[in-house]
């Protein structure tokens, strides 16, 4: 498998480059995305890529944005990547990690649906600081249990070098309006219900999961970034699970769970031994060949 670290593209200007993926202008109604193979942990980005991530989150969030087209517009466009970038700059690579979306207005939240009590969810409630629905949790869950019924928690999309803190619905309200804030919780919801069920056909429980929205020129909602991928979503074993925990993972919480094991400084973040970049890789090839139902070739790795 091949690894991509920073694009090399010369003929479209760079419009932002994060923790995992860099923007590029196509023209006013259209950006290029490419998922690199970059990997962050509480929001550092580490100085080794694991090989073949960029292009499984790409190909996941395609096949989930397709599969619930019906439910909610999304970002994608009818343009293909080669039809954007220079002869020279369509590499197999490249094109594998790419896609050309339409330009929104970003909304500065991220949409959170928990099924279960886990992450900042199960600290919040374990220290008593939890907000709406989590706050009307009763006492004595265990980490990872599953909830009653599916919480909506949305939190800040924090600048880099910063945090994302929950927030409660009235802030998000106050922030987007009531409408837009009703609705983007209504759709997280919708999408985490339908997409469950499938995911455990395949063995693959959906924990939880973080969404992104926009709004088109029109002002309507619209679906963004990427989609239910081991990256946005924690995705654990179904076979394995069971509450008081930490269930086996398929996303990158091997990777937090091996930067917890050591000492480490944000500003500084150390490198990987290959063994666990080499698994952390093989738990992204594992999810993707899970929930697409199907065996990857190696050039979709």
């Amino acid at each position: 498998m091949d690894t991509l670290i920073k694009p090399n593209i010369t003929s479209l200007d760079l419009l932002h480059r994060g923790k995992v993926r860099c923007i590029y202008v196509v023209d006013e109604e259209h950006l290029l995305m490419v998922t690199t193979d970059r990997i962050s942990v509480y929001d550092v980005v580490l100085p080794d890529a694991i090989p073949g991530k960029g292009r499984i989150l790409n190909l996941l969030s395609c096949f989930w944005f397709k599969r619930l087209q019906q439910l909610i517009p999304n970002h994608l466009s009818s343009l293909s990547p080669a039809q954007v970038l220079s002869p020279a700059e369509c590499s197999p690579s490249l094109l594998a990690r790419s896609v050309v979306v339409r330009r929104l207005q970003p909304i500065p939240y991220e949409a959170v649906v928990r099924g279960y009590l886990f992450g900042s969810a199960w600290r919040s409630y374990h220290q008593g600081t939890a907000l709406d629905e989590l706050a009307a949790l009763p006492a004595g869950m265990q980490i990872a249990q599953k909830l009653p019924a599916a919480v909506f928690t949305p939190t800040t999309k924090a600048a880099r070098g910063e945090h994302d803190e929950m927030v409660d619905f009235a802030q998000l309200t106050t922030a987007c309006g009531a409408s837009i804030a009703e609705q983007i919780r209504q759709v997280s919801l919708s999408i985490y219900q339908s997409c469950c069920p499938y995911a455990l056909q395949r063995g693959l429980i959906i924990a939880d999961t973080k969404l992104e929205f926009g709004l088109d020129k029109n002002g309507l909602l619209v679906l963004m970034d990427e989609l239910l991928t081991p990256d946005s979503s924690r995705l654990w074993l179904a076979d394995h699970y069971r509450p008081g925990i930490s269930p086996p993972s398929f996303d990158k919480q091997y990777v937090r769970d091996y930067m917890d094991s050591i000492v480490w400084h944000a500003d500084k973040p150390p490198r990987m031994p290959a063994d666990v970049i080499a698994r952390s890789s093989e738990k992204y090839q594992q999810a993707a060949t899970r929930l697409l139902a199907v065996k990857l070739r190696n050039d979709e790795l």
